[in-house]
C-alpha cells in the first residue's frame, strides 16, 4: 500500500494541477467576449484576468465548505477517493478543452467526487439533498438565470438607446466593458477556486490535520496562485468558441453578458453553490443575443453546448468510479 504521506502530497499537488487547467480552460469566461469586440487585446485582458481571477479567490470560502463537507460522507472521502475524483476531473477538462468544448470544471471535479465516492461505499456516502440543492438544481436554475437576466438586461439598454446613434452607443460600452469583464473575471475566481480549496480541505480532514472543513489561508493561497497561473496561459480554444462561434458581440453586448453571468455568479458563491461559470457566461450570451432576434444565435454551436453541460456530471462520475477502481488496484 503507498505511504499515506506520499498520497497526500500528490493529491494536493493534482488538485493545484487541476486549478491550473481550470484557469486556461475557463480563460474564456472573463475575457472572451472583450477580446471579440476588441475592447482589450487578448494579452491585456488575460493579465487582467488572471490578477483578478487570484483576488477573488483569497476572499470567500463558502464553495470551498460545500465541496469538503456538503457532498459526500467527509469521513468516507479516503485519499484514494479524492485523488480518482480530481485526476477524473483533470482528464475531462483536458479533454472538452482539446475539443474546444466550454465544459464545466465544477461539474467535473463534484461528479468525479460523487462517482469515486460511491465506488468506494455505495449511494449511502453522498450526501443526496446538498448535491440536490447545492449542484443538481443550480445547474439547472444558473444557465437560465443567466440567459433571463441577459436577455432582460439587453432589452432595456436597448430601450434607454433607442434613439442613440448606433456608432456613438457602441464607444459609449467599451468602458463599461471593461468593468463588466473585471468583474467577471474576480467573480470565476472567486467561486471556481475554491472548489479546489474544498478538495485539499476535504483531503486534510480526512487525514486529521484539520478538526473542521475550514479553509487555511496556505490553501487559498496555493489555489489562487495556480488558478492565476493557468488564466495567464490562456485558453484560446474555448475563448473562440465562447467569444465568435456562438453569436457576434459588440461591446454593449459583451457588457450586458459579462454583467449579468456575473451577478449570478456572485449570488450562487454567497450562497456556497459551486455553479460552472462556463455555462453561466454562455447563457448570458444566448440570452443577449437573443433579445437582438432568436437567428443572431448559431444554434447549432448552441445545442452542442447545451449537451455538454448535461453530459459533464454524469461522464466525470463515470470516469471518477473507473478511476477509483484502477487506483485500488495499488492500494494493497
Amino acid at each position: 500500500m503507498p505511504d499515506v504521506g506520499f498520497l497526500l502530497v500528490i493529491t494536493v499537488v493534482l488538485a493545484l494541477a487541476f486549478d491550473y487547467i481550470n484557469g486556461f480552460h475557463d480563460t474564456a469566461n472573463a475575457v472572451a467576449t472583450v477580446v471579440s469586440t476588441r475592447v482589450l487585446s487578448a494579452r491585456n485582458a488575460i493579465m487582467m484576468a488572471a490578477v483578478l481571477n487570484f483576488a477573488g479567490a483569497m476572499l470567500a470560502t463558502q464553495v470551498a465548505k460545500t465541496v469538503a463537507s456538503g457532498i459526500v460522507q467527509t469521513n468516507m472521502a479516503t485519499e484514494i477517493v479524492v485523488l480518482a475524483a480530481v485526476f477524473a476531473a483533470i482528464v475531462w477538462n483536458l479533454v472538452t478543452w482539446f475539443f474546444g468544448i466550454p465544459s464545466s470544471s465544477s461539474h467535473a471535479l463534484i461528479g468525479g467526487l460523487v462517482g469515486a465516492s460511491m465506488a468506494h461505499g455505495g449511494t449511502s456516502v453522498v450526501k443526496w439533498s446538498g448535491l440536490l440543492d447545492k449542484v443538481i438544481l443550480p445547474l439547472v436554475g444558473s444557465p437560465v438565470a443567466g440567459f433571463l437576466v441577459g436577455y432582460l438586461l439587453m432589452i432595456t439598454i436597448a430601450w434607454f438607446a433607442s434613439h442613440a446613434n448606433p456608432t456613438r452607443a457602441g464607444r459609449l460600452f467599451k468602458g463599461p466593458q471593461v468593468f463588466s469583464s473585471s468583474l467577471m473575471a474576480f467573480s470565476h475566481g472567486q467561486n471556481d477556486a475554491q472548489k479546489s480549496m474544498g478538495i485539499i480541505t476535504l483531503t486534510l480532514v480526512t487525514h486529521g490535520f484539520l478538526a473542521k472543513p475550514e479553509v487555511p489561508i496556505w490553501v487559498m493561497f496555493a489555489c489562487a496562485l495556480a488558478m492565476a497561473l493557468g488564466t495567464a496561459a490562456g485558453g484560446w480554444r474555448i475563448m473562440h468558441t465562447v467569444g465568435q462561434k456562438i453569436s457576434r458581440l459588440d461591446p454593449v453586448h459583451g457588457f450586458a453578458a459579462e454583467t449579468s453571468s456575473a451577478a449570478v455568479i456572485l449570488t450562487a458563491g454567497h450562497f456556497g453553490m459551486p455553479i460552472s461559470t462556463t455555462q453561466t457566461i454562455t447563457a448570458s450570451i444566448f440570452g443577449v443575443a437573443s433579445s437582438r432576434r432568436l437567428s443572431a444565435v448559431r444554434w447549432n454551436v448552441a445545442r452542442s453546448v447545451v449537451i455538454a453541460w448535461f453530459v459533464t456530471l454524469p461522464a466525470s462520475g463515470l470516469l471518477g468510479a473507473g478511476c477509483y477502481t484502477f487506483f485500488s488496484l495499488f492500494d494493497r
